[in-house]
């Protein structure tokens, strides 16, 4: 059978979502949670919360309008691992055993902290004003969020993928040191998630003043959406579907045969207060039926503390004994077992191994070392883990071959030695 494909989303717990978050976020991470062969893990980021920030009413609010969000757009706790970021004391403790395998190198190239600095250079500060240690620190709890559950793919958007390049790149540092204990995950980036403008023809973005809020009252949704900024264009005139707001945003929720009945409106003259209008009922068409949901579960955020505490529970099922593996791993262990945990260790090391790791060309290798850590083999580069962990699989399954393309003898090494280091493993 199969192993399912592990895929894992977060939100930061600082604010409310809107439509652009539902267009872009919430209904297609709610949608893939259907999906067979799939395991889907959805959290709330409120850790990261921290670092944005400082208002404690602020963090617990947006936690629970979150929650209800996720909850009554339709994504199904019992079928998908739902829970707070908080609630897994694991992560803090993974994030600290990511913390001491972290160049600072690698996170002085995060984009964010590179932004601050930026800035404050710009403004002829000092180049750290503001940058807290959170903020410098942030891609190591990201990391740990998603090599904790072993995910394979992170949707993300592409101003996201550095983040998943950063987990990459401290996974293979902690595997490299302790063995093949971490997934590497890959970012998954949909290219067809729309980015809606906002009320100003700008980026939706709560910074900007610009959004329509998800879940607003019917009439305030109304209201906001006959605010949307449009051309002096008077009925009768034709009008651009292009660089269009009310257009774009439309089309976010429209079918194709609805879309394209607006196109031609626009094209004979359609008033704009009648194309606000037709908007206007389009989404709330869609999103009435889940603000109903969404209302009676902020009346009750009992269920929603019974509903994430419940996450927590099985997500820990996971977490405690992968936690126990990896201090194991580390050296952090139970003292009464040492002289037995020694003996085992020297067996080990009696053994000639693999060792596999990433470069900074960013190509993935591998090398094999005789018990007493001598290079027998170096392999050259390939483009992805798995490339290299097949090509160890099959020198494991078939031995050493006089001129193989996928390693190249250490110097002063001849081929007998590999070929007997080799046959111990199989032995």
């Amino acid at each position: 059978m199969t192993a399912p494909v592990r895929f894992l989303t977060g939100i930061t717990t600082s604010g409310t979502p809107h439509i652009g978050n539902y267009v872009g976020a919430l209904r297609p991470a709610v949608e893939a949670s259907r999906r067979p062969g799939t395991e889907n893990f959805y959290f709330l980021a409120d850790y990261h919360a921290l670092i944005k920030c400082d208002d404690p009413a602020r963090v617990q609010r947006s936690t629970l309008e979150i929650a209800a969000c996720w909850l009554a757009i339709g994504l199904d706790p019992e079928r998908v691992f739902f829970y707070r970021q908080s609630d897994i004391p694991e992560i803090p403790e993974l994030t600290w055993l990511l913390t001491c395998v972290t160049g600072k190198g690698v996170l002085n190239r995060a984009h964010a902290y590179k932004a601050q600095v930026d800035k404050n250079r710009a403004a002829g500060v000092d180049p750290d004003a503001d940058v807290t240690a959170g903020l410098f620190m942030y891609p190591v709890l990201m990391a740990a969020d998603i090599l904790m559950f072993k995910a394979h793919r992170i949707p993300v958007g592409r101003d996201q993928v550095q983040h998943i390049e950063m987990a990459r790149d401290i996974a293979s540092s902690f595997n490299h040191l302790y063995g093949e204990h971490l997934v590497l995950p890959e970012a998954q980036i949909d290219e067809s998630v729309a980015l809606l403008p906002g009320t100003d023809g700008r980026k939706m973005s709560k910074s900007y003043d610009n959004v329509l809020p998800l879940f607003s009252p019917r009439e305030e949704l109304r209201k906001q959406v006959f605010g949307i900024v449009t051309d002096s264009r008077a009925p009768g005139e034709p009008k651009s579907v292009e660089g269009s707001s009310l257009f774009q945003i439309y089309e976010a929720f429209a079918s194709r045969e609805e879309t394209q009945q607006l196109r031609k409106a626009y094209a004979d003259g359609i008033s704009w207060a009648d194309a606000k209008q037709t908007l206007f009922e389009r989404i709330d068409r869609e999103i009435a039926p889940m603000r109903e949901r969404y209302d009676a579960l902020m009346a009750n955020p009992r269920e929603i503390e019974r509903i994430l505490q419940a996450g927590a529970r099985r997500v820990r099922e996971r977490a405690t004994p992968f936690m126990a593996e990896l201090r194991h791993a580390v050296g952090l262990r139970n003292l009464a077992t040492q002289a037995k945990a020694a003996g085992k260790a020297k067996a080990k090391a009696a053994l000639p191994s693999f060792k596999q790791y990433r470069e900074a060309d960013g190509q993935h290798y591998f090398k094999l070392v005789d018990a007493g850590g001598a290079l027998l083999l170096q392999s050259t580069g390939f483009a992805s883990p798995q490339d290299a962990g097949r090509a160890v699989a099959r020198l494991k399954a078939e031995g050493w071959k006089d001129g193989d393309d996928a390693a190249q003898l250490g110097a002063g090494v001849d081929a007998a030695a590999v070929r007997s280091a080799l046959a111990q493993l199989a032995g």
